[in-house]
């Protein structure tokens, strides 16, 4: 598939190079089918966990605010305390596994038997309510209690394997074709999107159960054929942190600091990124409830949900492409203000049926036009040799956001008495703001030499 880098013209044709790895166009193509295939079924679960989760935590009268605590603010936290010691852990790791395989070898397993828990949880929460006869809080308060062991095991778990993926790409993929990949990757989530949405999401509080035991499987192969068929290259050791053992841990966690944090450029760039995520996040978080509250049935609201993702997948290459030509931080200031206005007219115009759905596949276009166009931002912009360590920098911002942002949203939904439009006009305002970023930033990235000479700080 790649070998290190060999003797001049020992292969044929066109080479691809990333470190030490190079390709001939066909092994680059095989990398590719293995990343993709591998994130194809790993976004079968990524699509289907949080709507099924949702629902049943409806079922068992959790409120919006809870919803957002349980589903927005736990795994941002758990990424906001984790992901900087896994990445700056994972690009100081040598080992002849590499240096991110083993970060998403090992959590597997248990990544799977807690979205098996997940699938047992009502059961094993009315076991635990008959158990604790009168001293239990009530049935429901049972099942979601074991809902929130579960959730938080998935994850941890999931977290540490997903704070290195950014960084395998990163090391295995070309930068010139970087664009492209996540393009193809962004089709890649939407086909699984669509097929979960279309085909499954009608069922998903019927048959909760078969859905969870099959998305723990799916994932279990997904991520076993990335760890199994892509390999890395090798890379110059490390720096050594600190003199001594012991001080090594503050040593680092003073050069993380003062690396990531120190610098206004780096801090600009993380706000417009967090503000950039966030620009979609309550319309996202709540949008299942939004369409229930209408009337939608979930076979009709799925497959709207499908059509998003059938118009995203036909343009996503295409603006994978436009990345790689213009820079995807042209094309995330172009789609941020396009939302904008499209958001706040969302707010004032999105009040019945028909008007909710046809703003709801629009936002469904820009919101993933958005996220395909800046997906390889990260690496035009970020120093290759510490990728990981600053994509989590800025994760840990993003992730600050979203924990208060979510349970926010439900906040708000809850206290204006079950109002989702609410969410349109939380949309408008966090993506003004973002805009507000990238400009600024852009300003910032065309001083350091822009297009033609801009080299990481």
């Amino acid at each position: 598939m790649s070998s290190e880098l060999p003797p001049a013209g020992k292969l044929p044709g066109k080479t691809w190079k990333v470190g030490t790895l190079v390709y001939t166009t066909p092994a680059l193509l095989l990398v590719f089918v293995w990343l993709l295939g591998g994130d194809f079924l790993e976004n079968m679960r990524e699509r289907g966990m949080a709507p099924v989760i949702q629902l049943l935590l409806k079922r068992f009268e959790a409120s919006n605010l809870l919803i957002g605590l349980l589903l927005g603010s736990l795994p941002t936290a758990v990424a906001l305390l984790l992901n900087p010691i896994i990445s700056m852990v994972s690009d100081r790791h040598r080992g002849r596994w590499g240096r991110r395989i083993p970060f998403i070898a090992i959590p597997l397993p248990f990544t799977v038997l807690a979205m098996i828990g997940l699938a047992f949880a009502p059961t094993l929460g009315t076991l635990l309510h008959t158990s604790l006869g009168d001293s239990s809080p009530g049935a429901n308060t049972c099942v979601i209690g074991v809902f929130f062991v579960m959730w938080t095991i998935y994850e941890l778990t999931s977290v540490l394997s997903g704070a290195v993926f950014g960084g395998l790409v990163n090391d295995v993929v070309p930068q010139a074709v970087i664009g492209r990949f996540y393009g193809l990757f962004r089709a890649s989530s939407l086909l699984a999107g669509i097929l979960f949405n279309y085909f499954l999401l009608g069922g998903a509080e019927e048959y909760y159960f078969w859905l969870l035991i099959t998305m723990a499987a799916l994932v279990g192969l997904g991520h076993g054929l990335i760890c199994w068929k892509v390999k890395e290259g090798t890379y110059p050791q490390p720096e050594p942190l600190a003199p001594g053992a012991r001080l090594a841990f503050f040593a680092g966690v003073a050069t993380y600091i003062r690396e990531c944090f120190a610098q206004p450029f780096y801090l600009l760039f993380f706000a417009a990124r967090t503000f950039g995520a966030l620009a979609f996040s309550p319309l996202n978080a709540f949008s299942i409830f939004y369409a229930k509250s209408i009337g939608l049935g979930m076979d009709v609201y799925g497959k709207y949900v499908a059509l998003t993702y059938a118009i995203s997948i036909i343009i996503t290459y295409t603006i994978g492409s436009l990345a790689d030509r213009f820079h995807p931080l042209r094309l995330g200031i172009l789609f941020m203000a396009t939302y904008a206005l499209f958001a706040f007219s969302g707010w004032i115009f999105a009040v019945d049926t028909s008007s909710f759905l046809w703003f709801f596949v629009i936002h469904g276009v820009l919101s993933g036009a958005y996220f395909t166009g800046t997906a390889s931002l990260g690496q035009r912009i970020l120093p290759r040799d510490r990728f990981a360590q600053f994509a989590s920098a800025g994760g840990m911002f993003t992730s600050v956001g979203v924990m208060f942002m979510t349970p926010f949203a439900g906040f708000i939904i809850d206290a204006t008495g079950q109002n989702y439009r609410y969410t349109f006009l939380m949309n408008g305002v966090l993506s003004f703001v973002a805009l507000v970023c990238f400009l600024l930033f852009y300003r910032a990235w065309k001083a350091r030499g822009g297009d033609a000479g801009y080299t990481a700080p």
